[in-house]
């Protein structure tokens, strides 16, 4: 039998989910016997995301042109895509700068109003990724094939999420321990 082609990626959030993921302590070496890791950016230093991909875990929201690129390629690549926590679920702190009314703004407030010694706009493409007018969670702009919410989910979610897949069968989301959010 193979193993099932296993990745992680990680757009706008904190890096929270994936650690929560690392909490998975000794499961961890039972998932490695059954997945082959194809791309994470935990613990493998892979740069591009391949095809074929049986499931992946997206952890954060849409917020800028390269999460956005990103995105449509994992999708485009994935069979099951797993919505990694409240920030890819809703947006969640992420959006929070959706307040401000669009990318200038944000950026005149983090880099001048907030500026320290020399105030500036980054004007080297490639400093700041092109940021987007507004944060998205990814089913806005993917179709989403599991929701996982959490901030981040439980070790323990996250098991109760990837057990049925491996055994080639959907999770059940259903109840506060698979579905609460924060």
């Amino acid at each position: 039998m193979s193993k099932i082609r296993f990745a992680t990626v990680w757009l706008a959030g904190c890096s929270g989910c994936h650690m929560s993921f690392l909490d998975l302590d000794e499961w961890l070496i039972d998932l490695a016997a059954q997945v082959e890791v194809v791309f994470s950016p935990v613990g493998c230093d892979l740069k591009d995301y391949p095809e074929n991909v049986d499931v992946c875990l997206v952890e954060g929201a849409i917020a800028n042109e390269e999460n956005l690129e990103l995105i449509y390629h994992v999708r485009a690549h994935t069979k099951t895509l797993i919505s990694f926590g409240d920030c890819a679920v809703t947006a969640n702190v992420p959006a929070m700068r959706n307040m401000l009314g669009g990318a200038e703004p944000v950026l005149k407030r983090a880099y001048i109003e907030l500026g320290d010694e020399t105030p500036q706009l980054p004007n080297e493409p490639g400093i700041v990724p092109e940021l987007l007018d507004q944060v998205r969670p990814v089913h806005e702009l993917v179709p989403v094939d599991i929701f996982m919410p959490g901030c981040p989910p439980s070790a323990e979610r996250i098991r109760a999420t990837l057990e049925p897949l491996l055994r080639g069968e959907m999770p059940v989301m259903e109840g506060r321990e698979m579905i609460k959010f924060g």
